[in-house]
């Protein structure tokens, strides 16, 4: 049996208001196939944590405050999401928990597990403890870019790209303005570090394609 770690972004849960149909879909396509894989679903915060973030900002209270508020606001997804699929169990807070209750479930649901670690950070750390086949990014564009692809009409969309060239993409990213990137630093550190295999994809189909074994439109990285 397979383990695979998905993030999917508050953003994609909650756009505007809750997406209903994704998450319908998304039920449907978890439930086919939890039936032979360990599923784990790393859940962000979205808009609503950065609303909240944002008023703990303007009052300029703590970057701890502000991190915990958010974390909250991932389990709050985290619970949306485990009530689509029926799940009876509480939404992990460690690591720990997370592995032991997928000893008695096929899915687990979680929110972020501490401070200062991004949804694509909190969902390469899952991956690694649980030594996970790969992580599924789940994101709002088709994968990745050498360019952000809304701003420059050249951008070219990367397929498939190795650990060690993702790394200086990413140098490159944070050293230009302009740039898009779609795995945070903890991520692709963690990833590259325990040799997981990342894709970076869009829409529920593509996630099905992925957990049925076949090749989707997105980016690999490995």
């Amino acid at each position: 049996m397979k383990t695979f770690v998905i993030s999917i972004g508050g953003s994609i849960i909650v756009p505007d208001e809750i997406d209903y149909k994704f998450l319908n879909n998304l039920k449907k396509v978890i439930l086919k196939y939890s039936k032979k894989n360990k599923i784990i679903i790393c859940t962000g915060g979205g808009h609503t944590a950065r609303a909240y973030i944002n008023a703990l900002k303007k009052e300029n209270l703590p970057r701890l405050e502000q991190d915990l508020l958010g974390i909250e606001c991932t389990r709050l997804n985290a619970h949306l999401l485990s009530f689509f699929l029926n799940l009876k169990h509480k939404i992990p807070s460690s690591l720990k928990e997370i592995k032991l209750l997928s000893k008695s479930s096929n899915i687990v649901i979680t929110g972020g597990l501490e401070p200062g670690t991004t949804s694509d950070g909190t969902t390469a750390k899952v991956a690694k403890f649980l030594k996970a086949e790969a992580m599924i990014n789940m994101t709002n564009v088709k994968g990745l870019y050498n360019k952000d692809p809304r701003k420059f009409k050249d951008a070219k969309f990367i397929p498939q790209i190795t650990h060690n060239d993702f790394d200086m993409l990413l140098s490159r990213v944070r050293q230009e303005s302009g740039q898009h990137f779609v795995l945070d630093a903890l991520a692709a550190k963690i990833t590259k570090e325990s040799k997981i295999r990342v894709y970076i994809i869009q829409g529920i189909a593509n996630l099905e394609k992925i957990l049925s074994e076949k090749m989707p439109i997105g980016t690999i990285i490995t």
